[in-house]
């Protein structure tokens, strides 16, 4: 088989592998599944596009939503997290959370949950994400790019409700900024919600800490498949950014 950049190593393979501990006796060859997903994530080529190589389109499809629907997608994100953390020397559990947002552009056919960012000039959807000191996802909702940030806040509070047992604190920016969000943070997750903002904004300065869920976001889209928003749902969207944190994440084993 025809091996590409963005195909899985032995060792890459054998830690998925791990991580689905499917034991099921199966004529799909899975780690060729995973190539094609990581493959479509990089190239950003359409599914009928795929190189014949990794076998049907239409398996590889099947066994995307699979994952999705069953939740395997972000479980192996996860763990993966966990065990990155635990490899570079640090807590599997982040005590610091960083949280923005990034808009960006629809496919030109008509889809469900998409509006017009007037900050941004864009008309499409909007990814809310928060990832730790090391810039690793730790959360991602995808909205109607016309839903305010503050909003969307409340549904990533809610999804990382119970999942982050050592999280102390969340920094935000200007855009998060109000009581209602502290309180929530409190009252949802146990945390301090703390709003940094640049106290001079004529002069540009690095603001410590904020910088690198900024760069977490450009690191999305170094993925073809991100650069721009081709799901009919938001869930797929959320998905292939699991994927995303995945891909980056697996090269250190």
């Amino acid at each position: 088989m025809t091996t590409y950049p963005t195909s899985l190593t032995n060792s890459q393979w054998q830690c998925i592998k791990n991580i689905l501990n499917d034991k099921r006796k199966r004529k799909v060859n899975l780690r060729k599944v995973w190539d094609a997903v990581l493959y479509q994530l990089k190239t950003g080529c359409q599914w009928r596009m795929l190189p014949r190589e990794f076998g049907s389109w239409s398996t590889v499809y099947y066994y995307f939503r699979k994952w999705l629907v069953s939740g395997v997608w972000q479980r192996v994100q996860v763990r993966l997290h966990e065990l990155v953390r635990e490899k570079h020397s640090h807590e599997a559990s982040p005590s610091l959370g960083i949280i923005d947002s990034q808009s960006v552009k629809n496919s030109e056919r008509g889809v469900p949950d998409k509006g017009y960012d007037g900050n941004k000039k864009v008309k499409g959807r909007k990814r809310h994400i928060v990832v730790d000191t090391m810039g690793i996802l730790m959360c991602i909702v995808v909205t109607a790019a016309n839903v305010h940030d503050s909003v969307a806040a409340e549904q990533v509070f809610k999804r990382m409700a119970g999942r982050y047992p050592r999280l102390r604190r969340i920094l935000a920016d200007g855009g998060y900024a109000g009581e209602r969000l502290a309180t929530l943070a409190h009252a949802e997750l146990g945390v301090e919600f703390e709003v940094v903002t640049r106290s001079d904004e004529a002069n540009f300065r690095v603001i410590p800490k904020r910088w690198i869920v900024e760069r977490s976001i450009s690191w999305l889209m170094w993925s073809r498949r991100l650069c721009k928003d081709y799901e009919m749902n938001t869930e797929s969207s959320e998905a292939w950014v699991f994927v995303a944190s995945i891909a980056m994440m697996v090269k250190n084993f």
